[in-house]
């Protein structure tokens, strides 16, 4: 158990890691380098949520003959339906717009924007939770190798991520030390996340295909409406950058997967 608790603790490391960068980096973060790391945690999660996710869902319903598709069809919609109404049941804001998405709250910036790292924090944290449960009821396939595999990748994912929240949070003025701590804590929801979808999973084994399926749409859901528009503004360049980034987060994530899977 000790070795599960350590695996879901892993994205929640990178998180930490990410957000330490306002402590030693002086500047603000470039924009082509925003968008760059953008990317690379779209690639990743797309990838993870195809390789350690979907693929493993469908060869858990394979005895169902030809309705295999059934759960991860149905686990991926509701998955999707549920970021999207947490997008638009939480104000929060993204670090590069002044206009709040969500119901009007009487919120700081500062707060808003943690809520949004947070809000694609979650999917992340349900999706190591889900393959640790499946992992633990012994019966899915799934390895503590490819549940490491995938804890790994999200976590090389949220090291940019905690480095997106925390350093605009400087630049809005906001000292280092709490910049840090609101980049720490805006990664606290995985392990949380990755807990209570464990614990799920442990009520009723034969939900594993939906859980599965249901982290994958989660994190589909986050990359289409929000990381890719987020690397692909500006033109040229500045764009491309974050596309390049997005095929090599994909590749690392797959290789992660194939290679511990």
């Amino acid at each position: 158990m000790t070795e599960v608790l350590s695996g879901l603790l892993i994205p929640f490391a990178g998180t930490s890691l990410g957000a330490a960068c306002v402590l030693f980096v002086k500047k603000e973060m470039n924009v082509r380098l925003q968008r760059a790391l953008t990317g690379f945690a779209a690639g990743v999660m797309v990838a993870a949520s195809v390789w350690s996710l979907l693929l493993p869902a469908l060869s858990q319903a394979s005895g169902m003959g030809k309705w295999a598709f059934v759960p991860a069809v149905v686990g991926f919609w509701a998955g999707i339906l549920f970021l999207f109404l947490l997008d638009n049941v939480i104000p929060h804001l993204h670090s590069d717009t002044e206009q709040a998405e969500g119901p009007r709250a009487n919120l700081k910036k500062t707060t808003m924007l943690v809520l949004a790292v947070t809000l694609h924090n979650i999917p992340e944290g349900m999706a190591v939770g889900a393959i640790y449960a499946g992992y633990i009821s012994g019966n899915s396939g799934i390895t503590m190798m490819s549940a490491m595999a995938l804890a790994v990748g999200i976590a090389i994912q949220n090291f940019p991520e905690g480095a997106i929240i925390s350093m605009p949070l400087r630049s809005r003025g906001v000292c280092r030390g709490k910049s840090f701590l609101y980049g720490v804590l805006s990664g606290a929801v995985e392990p949380v996340g990755a807990l209570l979808t464990i614990l799920a999973a442990g009520i009723v084994v034969p939900v594993m295909p939906y859980l599965l399926s249901f982290a994958a749409g989660a994190m589909i859901y986050v990359v289409v409406e929000e990381l890719i528009p987020e690397m692909a503004q500006g033109k040229g360049k500045q764009s491309d950058i974050g596309t390049l980034l997005f095929a090599a987060g994909f590749t690392i994530m797959m290789t992660l997967d194939v290679v511990f899977g």
